[in-house]
């Protein structure tokens, strides 16, 4: 088992590796450098004349945009890997670690209340549709699937605003009440949080569920007709007793290895509903930052989405692998 976590930590950093220099090679990629948009804001309708090619080349040389692609590179990798240190955040004029702090936690808060509903309704969904096949809970789930399929997670979320203006007379839009977005962390502004998360981890794990709920169903209905699972009946095992611990311990498998997947489509959806609920997150941040050519910016947001895919299909690999030995054996 340590030689199995061993590689797939070395493949992880590897990964990372590679990402890291794709992620700024997308830096580098727009025309033009925060230079050209920062002379463009600071001297338009200045009355100094036009700007030129030196004021331009001073400009590059008090942001260290001046230097060599691999150096800026290896300085930038370097100062994450060292002192966790993204680099500057040239619109704000301080650094990316204090501008995308409060959004980072934000979104990561999101993720795993996400990813929370979804499994906490799916897992036991599917397993109970498949042991009552062709029932009203069977038939139920076919319907909720088609629709969390083909509902858009932003409708959801509009159709959730209008509820609760319309019937409850409150919203739901925002992390906090109004009072409690400047205030200190206390209990009551913790709570308040929660409050507010359940709107978009509902909304997000709309369409997740269903498609989960389906993959729990169809892989439990392959795995509960096996003979291992009819000889342990047969020995006289509770029937709850033996779902838990044959056929729904294997039949897991796909829904735990498609973490991975399941956060690579929350960050997609999430700028769309966080536009929708007035969420401040990462995805709002990344596409301003990159409009603006502020890259150091959009290279910390897509560089830490990317680690957090790739760490969750890490730690998805190790739950695979205890939950089935035989993926250990072959992986090792």
């Amino acid at each position: 088992m340590v030689r199995f976590i061993f590689r797939r930590f070395a493949g992880m950093l590897v990964t990372m590796f590679f990402v890291s220099i794709m992620v700024f090679s997308i830096m580098e990629l727009p025309p033009g450098d925060y230079a050209d948009r920062y002379a463009y804001r600071k001297f338009s309708g200045a009355s100094i004349g036009q700007v030129t090619e030196a004021d331009l080349r001073n400009i590059r040389h008090k942001f260290g945009l001046d230097r060599p692609w691999y150096q800026r590179y290896f300085s930038w990798i370097w100062g994450i890997a060292s002192r966790f240190d993204f680099g500057p955040a040239f619109a704000f004029e301080t650094s990316v670690n204090r501008v995308i702090g409060q959004r980072l936690w934000l979104s990561l808060a999101i993720m795993f209340s996400t990813l929370i509903v979804t499994y906490m309704i799916s897992i036991p969904i599917g397993i109970y549709a498949a042991v009552h096949r062709h029932s009203i809970a069977d038939y139920s789930l076919t319907v909720f699937s088609y629709l969390g399929l083909a509902l858009p997670n932003f409708l959801l979320g509009l159709v959730l605003l209008y509820i609760a203006v319309t019937v409850f007379g409150s919203s739901v839009g925002g992390f906090f009440s109004p009072g409690l977005d400047k205030a200190p962390w206390s209990f009551a502004k913790a709570v308040d949080l929660l409050k507010h998360l359940f709107v978009p981890a509902v909304v997000l794990a709309w369409s997740a569920t269903a498609l989960q709920a389906q993959t729990m169903r169809a892989t439990m209905l392959d795995e509960i007709n096996k003979l291992s699972v009819t000889t342990a009946r047969a020995r006289g095992l509770p029937e709850w007793k033996l779902l838990l611990k044959y056929p729904a311990r294997l039949a897991i498998n796909p829904v735990a290895g498609s973490i991975g997947f399941d956060i690579n489509r929350i960050f997609s959806d999430l700028p769309i509903v966080a536009l929708v609920l007035g969420l401040p997150e990462l995805g709002e941040l990344l596409i301003k930052s990159y409009l603006d050519l502020d890259m150091y910016v959009a290279g910390a947001i897509l560089l830490l989405i990317t680690f957090i895919i790739i760490f969750l299909n890490f730690l998805s690999d190790i739950l695979l692998a205890v939950l089935d030995p035989r993926i250990k054996l072959e992986g090792g």
